[in-house]
């Protein structure tokens, strides 16, 4: 009778102690996870982030709905990832210094100039081209390649992380054709940062071209990585 009672006792014994290190590893496994999503998107559990965004057809006070929508979803991303929101007007000047910006929307029209500036300054290999009556009205030049605007079909939207010589921390860079690019691409990357992390040379510094299509149908839902154009977009043109 005792043999049982102390067999009974070893197997709840052990049934504890193997639910209690497969709760340790879970809890360990979600560390490790969040820990790389983390280091993606350049943040630290507990830092104030801040969120550039432009405005509606450089109108100050207004900003486009989509992009009001990327800058919800990137509020959220960064909630899990333990950190603190603040937004800002393309209009900020000055180093982002000790706080990670996402820097949300393109250059064109003065929508957000900050993001101009940031193209100008450390992706000398990407070109946008200006908004025009031509067939290269808005189109992405990059590695000698040039990606078009079509409008309401197929759009694309330039993402790049680094970080400025004068910032400790990193700007992540959301430059999108229009809106939907924008809301596209930040989607994206909540979605597809693991795979995404895994196909670049470095989480420190990347730029990547994101393809959103058949946005008459999918809307913003149907984007892929085009391609990661690291490479070229850090390098000026000879």
């Amino acid at each position: 009778m005792l043999s049982v009672v102390a067999n009974v006792a070893i197997g709840l014994l052990t049934s504890l102690v193997g639910l209690g290190l497969g709760s340790l590893w879970e809890r360990g496994r979600r560390a490790r996870a969040l820990y790389r999503k983390a280091a993606f998107f350049g943040t630290r559990p507990g830092e104030h982030c801040v969120i550039v965004v432009g405005t509606k057809h450089g109108q100050p006070g207004t900003t486009q709905q989509r992009d009001l929508r990327a800058v919800v979803e990137l509020t959220v991303l960064l909630a899990e990832l333990g950190c603190r929101v603040s937004v800002e007007s393309g209009d900020l000047r000055g180093s982002n210094g000790d706080r990670t910006e996402f820097c949300v929307g393109g250059p064109i029209g003065g929508s957000n100039p900050r993001t101009g500036g940031h193209l100008t300054a450390h992706l000398p290999g990407v070109t946008i081209a200006p908004f025009s009556d031509r067939p290269d009205s808005v189109a992405i030049v990059v590695g000698g390649q040039r990606y078009a605007f079509e409008r309401g079909h197929q759009e694309y939207a330039v993402v790049a992380k680094f970080t400025p010589p004068e910032s400790s921390r990193p700007v992540v860079l959301v430059c999108g054709q229009s809106s939907v690019a924008n809301q596209a691409a930040v989607h994206f990357l909540r979605r597809e940062y693991a795979q995404v992390a895994r196909s670049v040379a470095s989480v420190d510094q990347y730029c990547l071209l994101v393809k959103v299509s058949h946005i008459d149908v999918y809307s913003f839902h149907r984007s892929v990585l085009e391609r990661d154009v690291s490479a070229e977009a850090f390098t000026a043109v000879g």
